[in-house]
């Protein structure tokens, strides 16, 4: 089973990185976790999300398309960054996630999403 692992954005997130002392050791945390995940076979991909301030969304309305700017409302329901899992279910997904370090420097959130097989679609 596929799993997407969204890290959720912050306010902290969606001012961008800064490095500091202590968000060089939360990277540092977090590639020994990314370490872990590779070794068991789990990790397939890995990456983190600039601020929404650098992004853009396309707005779809039948044959008509708009550009929106960044940022974006709302940093809580944003996505920070990602892992790609393959997992053998949710229960071993969840296990995973729950010896993450925190993301974030303050509190934060983790969503697991099971990620469509071509089968699921048939």
């Amino acid at each position: 089973m596929r799993v997407m692992v969204l890290v959720k954005a912050t306010e902290d997130s969606e001012r961008g990185f800064v490095a500091t002392p202590e968000t060089q050791a939360a990277m540092e945390a977090m590639g020994r976790f990314n370490d872990e995940l590779a070794e068991a076979g789990i990790l397939l991909a890995a990456d983190g999300l600039t601020p929404s301030s650098q992004g853009k969304r396309i707005a779809f309305d039948g044959p008509n398309r708009t550009v929106i700017d960044g940022p974006f409302a709302q940093a809580r329901e944003l996505v920070a960054g990602f892992w790609l899992w393959e997992v053998k279910d949710m229960e071993e997904a969840v296990a995973w996630a729950k010896r993450c370090p925190n993301p974030m420097p303050g509190p934060s959130e983790i969503e697991i999403r099971p990620i469509y097989d071509l089968a699921d679609l048939s």
